[in-house]
């Protein structure tokens, strides 16, 4: 079964897929699209110990995925990528969010900390002017930045200068074959099925991403409940 992300809209729920594909020996893989972006792949390779992570995935407005909050919608995408490449229990969450032009939340920043020290700062929006796909992240003498819509890399390494000279900063871009991550994906989990192998994303690793995004919402709504709420004067 190839599940749509989220694996479900609750825990139990997810943990009740999990266990009965166990039961029945069934492959179980979760369609988090972005794992099969080759801007993601080759980040995957570069990561070694990420201590700081942006997000931004801001998309303009439509109608579609108004019956649940941003933060299943967009940011979990990057949820599942971040928790990938840091692969570190999470310390602690802060966020906040609004409701804009729907009732559930449009807008949200994430602020993550992880046991490992990486701290991952990540926005989602889908109230934005502008459609903005991008991923950055800094470790030791390294500066990754991978684009998802152009399914592109850039790195940022400082090297030693030669002759007791400063440091240098030296640039790379890594070029990728442009691939329809959905293509990649299906091709994927059809390769687990014949081969009954287990698939590139797991419904156990989903269910991480499942449990950090309520732990998002929660905080958002936990940070809402605590403002100020204006009185509206009476006429």
């Amino acid at each position: 079964m190839l599940v749509e992300k989220p694996i479900a809209s609750s825990l139990d729920e997810a943990e009740a897929l999990i266990q009965t594909a166990r039961a029945h020996r069934r492959i179980l893989q979760v369609g988090h699209l972005e794992r099969f972006n080759p801007a993601v792949v080759a980040a995957r390779r570069i990561a070694r110990n990420p201590l700081f992570f942006e997000g931004h995935r801001l998309g303009v407005f439509t109608s579609r995925s108004l019956d649940i909050d941003v933060v299943f919608d967009l940011m979990i995408h990057d949820l599942d990528i971040v928790l990938d490449l840091v692969r570190s229990p999470v310390r602690s969450v802060s966020a906040v969010g609004l409701p804009i032009l729907s009732r559930k939340i449009d807008i949200a920043n994430a602020r993550i900390e992880f046991e490992s020290g990486c701290v991952a700062n990540l926005t989602a929006s889908r109230v934005s002017t502008e459609k903005v796909r991008k991923l950055r992240f800094f470790q030791p003498s390294q500066y990754v930045s991978l684009d998802y819509t152009r399914q592109d890399v850039v790195v940022l390494s400082v090297k030693p200068g030669e002759g007791g000279a400063p440091p240098v900063i030296a640039p790379q871009k890594i070029e990728t074959a442009r691939v329809e991550p959905l293509k990649v994906e299906i091709e994927s989990f059809l390769n687990a099925v014949r081969k009954q192998t287990e698939p590139e994303v797991t419904a156990e690793s989903s269910k991480q991403a499942l449990e950090l995004a309520q732990r998002v919402v929660e905080q958002i709504r936990a940070h809402t409940a605590s403002l100020p709420v204006p009185v509206e004067e009476k006429s």
